[in-house]
């Protein structure tokens, strides 16, 4: 009988899962579950190669986390085999709570409650499915195993998460720039007085890495069609919550009903356990399914968005560096409100979306990457890099997003 499972991934080639408690994570339902949510939400309306599934990133990001523990091993970290099947688990689950179209859906369907905070719900499911023998890996992945720098490989600035999703995502939008030097920077890590460094002679490498980030943001994640898209749907998703609270018939599935009627928060996760078992069931295909019903619905709102969202009808954006001003946004309702024969509130409610977007790249104060030398000196990038005006890339970049209804 074989040992491992193979996968082959277009990104890192053969990657080999043992079989045991890891491939038993692969195999549980919550798991499988990641093959049907799309890892880049609606950026393919944008780059139609970005199809790739949380599941591939998992995989992914558990093949850098091996790599990861055998490098350190290597260099004398001492890691028992029971805390590298540990981290492995942890890293394999830790997008495990991703709801359909990625970050979308976390202030639409559910409120005040993270992704994080449902992994975390879902890997206690699979450990009491497994009898406890996730124990060790939620503690890794919650921050309080006695080994920080095994929590530091899932969840830090140089995790295994980020590591592979800027590379998968660069792969599969066909955006080259964004492909980032894993190997070596995983080949570069130690561990120095229980934290992760990065050695001098990777320091390269980690400035492509950080420049590369910033530039997949803006090009890829934040890009100004993927937002206004984005803004589609979670306005559509709004006016039918709106239409089922003001007692309409809303066709959905069971548990895309389940979340489109209830206001579903922190507190309603914890005191609610059909909740957890509603959101399971949740992926991109209810979605889909439920606007294309939308679609021929009498609401005229819901069935604009719907169709605007089948037939790639998105929002005209405009993107600014300042405010935007409010007469333009006033003059715009009431061009929609006239066009579509709807309340001036309605127009500015849900054919129009006004949002502030910003992002710095690396923050001195929570992203530091220690670089250790030769002589066993330890300083922070901002300090070691010639190259990276780290002044540049901490600044803080923020854009007004402007997102309307269009016509004609």
């Amino acid at each position: 009988m074989n040992s491992a499972k193979i996968i082959n991934d277009p990104v890192f080639g053969f990657i080999k899962i043992p079989r045991g408690l890891l491939y038993g994570i692969v195999e549980h339902p919550l798991f499988q579950r990641l093959n049907r949510i799309n890892q880049l939400g609606l950026a393919s309306v944008v780059y139609p190669g970005a199809r790739h599934t949380r599941f591939q990133h998992s995989i992914g990001a558990f093949h850098l986390m091996t790599e990861a523990v055998r490098s350190l091993q290597e260099k004398g970290n001492f890691i028992f085999d029971s805390e590298a099947e540990a981290v492995e688990a942890a890293i394999l689950m830790h997008d495990i709570g991703h709801g359909p179209f990625s970050h979308v859906l976390e202030d639409t369907l559910i409120h005040g409650i993270s992704h994080e905070d449902i992994s975390l719900l879902m890997m206690e499911q699979i450990n009491n499915d497994f009898n406890g023998q996730l124990n060790l890996a939620i503690s890794i992945f919650k921050g309080e195993y006695g080994k920080n720098f095994l929590h530091q490989l899932i969840s830090s600035q140089l995790d295994m998460d980020r590591l592979d999703y800027l590379r998968r995502d660069s792969f599969f939008t066909g955006v080259t720039e964004g492909n980032i030097g894993s190997a070596r920077i995983i080949k570069m890590l130690n561990v120095i007085d229980d934290s992760l460094v990065v050695e001098h002679k990777g320091i390269y490498s980690l400035e492509n890495y950080l420049t590369t980030r910033r530039l997949m943001y803006w090009q890829v994640y934040l890009h100004r069609t993927c937002v206004a898209y984005e803004k589609v749907l979670i306005n559509m998703l709004n006016r039918a919550k709106g239409l089922i609270r003001m007692g309409q018939q809303v066709f959905a599935s069971p548990a895309l009903l389940y979340f489109l009627s209830n206001e579903v928060d922190k507190a309603w996760f914890d005191t609610h356990p059909e909740a957890l078992a509603n959101y399971s069931e949740l992926d991109d295909s209810d979605l889909w399914s439920a606007m294309k019903v939308w679609k021929h619905h009498d609401d005229k709102i819901l069935s604009t968005l719907a169709t605007d969202m089948l037939d790639r009808h998105i929002f005209k954006v405009e993107v600014t560096e300042e405010p935007v001003d409010e007469t333009h946004i006033a003059t715009l309702a009431k061009e929609i409100s006239a066009q579509m024969e709807i309340s001036l509130d309605d127009a500015k409610h849900y054919m129009m979306s006004l949002s502030t977007i910003s992002k710095d790249m690396y923050n001195v104060d929570d992203d530091s990457i220690a670089i250790l030398y030769k002589n066993g000196e330890i300083r922070d990038i901002s300090e070691a890099s010639e190259l990276l005006n780290v002044q540049l890339l901490s600044k803080k970049i923020r854009k007004y997003y402007l997102c309307y209804q269009r016509f004609g």
